[in-house]
C-alpha cells in the first residue's frame, strides 16, 4: 500500500525514495507516522535528561546529527544523515556541511562574547539550522530541540514552551509560529523568542 502523506502549509514533503527508508512498514498515513515519530522524540528527550553536555560537544556536526538520529532513528533509516535532495526550503544539499560548521562557529562566538541574550542565541541557532534544512524531514522539531538543548545545557535556563502546543498540526499556534519564523527571516527575532517562551 505504501505511505500516503498529506502536507499542511510549511511542511517539507518526503520524496518517494526517502519514503522507502521507513522502518515501520505498517505505517500508511500521516497520523500513524506522527504517532511513531512522537514516541521516538520522547525517547530522545529521555536520553537527554540529566546528561551533562558542554558547548564544545553540543555545537558540533556529529552532535547535531546524533540528536536527529535519536529523534527519528526508530522510524527512518536516513535519520541523522544529511538530505541528498533539494527541498522547497533550505540551501543546496551540497552546502549543508559547510553551512552547519559556520553556524556552530558563529554560535560559539556568540556565547563566548555574550553577543546576544541566552534566549536570542538559542533562537537564532534554531532559526538558522532550520533554514539550512540539514535532513530529509523533521527539521522543525529538530531545530526546536536543539534550541532547548542550548538554553538548558549551555545556559542553565528553563526549556522553551513553544506555545505549549503541537506545532505539527495545523491551527492557530502553528500559524503564529510560522508568522514568527517569517519575522525572523526578515531579521526580527522578537516574535520568535516571545513565541518560544509563550
Amino acid at each position: 500500500m505504501g505511505l500516503n502523506l498529506e502536507y499542511i502549509y510549511g511542511q517539507t514533503s518526503i520524496d518517494e525514495d526517502e519514503k522507502d527508508d521507513l522502518l515501520i512498514p505498517s505505517i500508511v498515513n500521516r497520523g500513524e507516522l506522527d504517532e511513531f515519530e512522537q514516541m521516538n522524540i520522547e525517547e530522545a528527550m529521555q536520553w537527554l535528561i540529566g546528561r551533562k553536555l558542554k558547548t564544545d560537544i553540543i555545537l558540533t556536526e556529529p552532535f547535531v546529527q546524533m540528536v536527529h538520529k535519536k529523534m527519528y532513528g526508530n522510524v527512518w533509516r536516513w535519520a541523522g544523515r544529511y538530505r541528498r535532495t533539494d527541498k522547497n526550503i533550505g540551501i543546496d544539499k551540497w552546502q549543508i556541511p559547510t553551512a552547519l560548521r559556520t553556524l556552530n562557529d558563529d554560535a560559539q562566538f556568540w556565547i563566548a562574547n555574550a553577543t546576544f541574550s541566552p534566549d536570542e542565541i538559542a533562537i537564532r541557532y534554531k532559526h538558522r539550522i532550520v533554514s539550512i534544512h540539514c535532513f530529509p524531514n523533521g527539521n522543525g522539531r529538530h531545530s526546536r530541540l536543539m534550541a532547548d538543548i542550548i538554553i538548558e545545557k549551555i545556559f542553565g535556563s528553563p526549556l522553551f514552551t513553544w506555545g505549549s502546543n503541537n506545532l505539527v498540526r495545523d491551527g492557530n499556534p502553528r500559524q503564529e509560529y510560522l508568522k514568527a519564523i517569517r519575522a525572523a527571516d526578515a531579521g526580527d527575532y522578537g516574535p520568535l523568542i516571545n513565541f518560544a517562551r509563550s
